[in-house]
């Protein structure tokens, strides 16, 4: 079959290969889900040539998955955003992520975690400069919620906790490599709210759990903070965030940012062993970084 032919075939893969088929659309897509919205700076970032990249944000957009914002009308200049079809593909997105991590950079085994050393961990303490993007997401209060309000704030990502009354553990839960350690690192912060809150520092916790899940667990524990929900992958897809896919669902490897009020992410810990000792490390990179 022809490239040309694949949007008219009647098989959905090969439809959505006529969309997204070659490697550049789905850097393109990434880089802009990533805040990277004007061509110079996706230029600049991917590597790619004008040619190229102009044919292919004028396919995405005749495809609708990006539309064209103007920010400058003398010169006239656009800035590019994903449109509800492109956010549909943000799991695509975090689908290779997770699978070229277990199976090409690693050795195929389901984890939680990572080693240091590894490629993954590189690339997540590479985040160390960059912003959080202003994403609204699902609190389990049942708001939508900044993950980074105007002050510094601890944002600490977990697999999945789980209230004993609500959602049971997954099957095997405890087999997988970093997985468990949830509610001991919840209840922690939990415990040290206190000394967080006389230091103006927020505390949020992220997962890809839905929010009712979150809710349930939250008020088990009874937690003085907002845990918020990215089953949508906003977040995670905007930041490349540690992924891995257990029981049909994509979940948040452990790890935490430390964020200051311009929204930039001045530390990280990934991987997380120790997720008690953790927030005595998140707490002390506070006080370090605002000296």
């Amino acid at each position: 079959m022809k490239h040309s032919e694949l949007a008219d075939a009647e098989c959905a893969i090969a439809q959505a290969l006529g969309v997204v088929g070659d490697w550049w659309t789905l850097l393109v897509v990434r880089d802009v889900a990533g805040g990277i919205a004007r061509f110079d700076d996706l230029q600049r970032e991917l590597d790619i040539s004008r040619k190229t990249l102009t044919e292919r944000l004028k396919s995405l957009v005749a495809n609708e998955v990006l539309e064209k914002v103007h920010y400058s009308e003398r010169p006239p200049r656009y800035e590019y955003r994903l449109t509800d079809k492109g956010r549909g593909l943000l799991p695509v997105l975090i689908a290779l992520q997770d699978w070229g991590t277990r199976h090409v950079s690693g050795d195929g085994s389901l984890t939680g975690t990572s080693a240091p050393s590894s490629a993954e961990a590189r690339r997540v303490h590479g985040l160390v400069g960059k912003r959080v993007p202003a994403i609204g997401l699902p609190a389990h209060t049942g708001e939508l919620a900044d993950a980074v309000p105007a002050r510094w704030t601890v944002l600490y990502a977990f697999p999945g906790a789980f209230a004993p009354a609500g959602t049971p553990l997954p099957p095997d839960w405890g087999d997988i490599p970093g997985a468990a350690g949830c509610t001991l690192e919840s209840v922690t912060y939990r415990d040290r709210f206190a000394d967080f809150d006389r230091a103006d520092v927020a505390v949020r916790g992220l997962s890809t759990q839905r929010p009712d899940q979150l809710r349930a667990f939250a008020d088990h524990v009874r937690l003085p903070f907002s845990l918020l929900s990215d089953e949508d992958l906003a977040l995670t897809a905007a930041l490349r965030l540690p992924t891995f896919r257990a029981h049909g669902v994509d979940r948040l490897k452990r790890m935490t940012m430390v964020v200051d009020p311009a929204r930039t992410i001045r530390a990280v810990q990934f991987p997380v062993t120790d997720p008690a000792g953790s927030v005595d490390e998140a707490l002390a990179s506070v006080t370090r970084l605002r000296g």
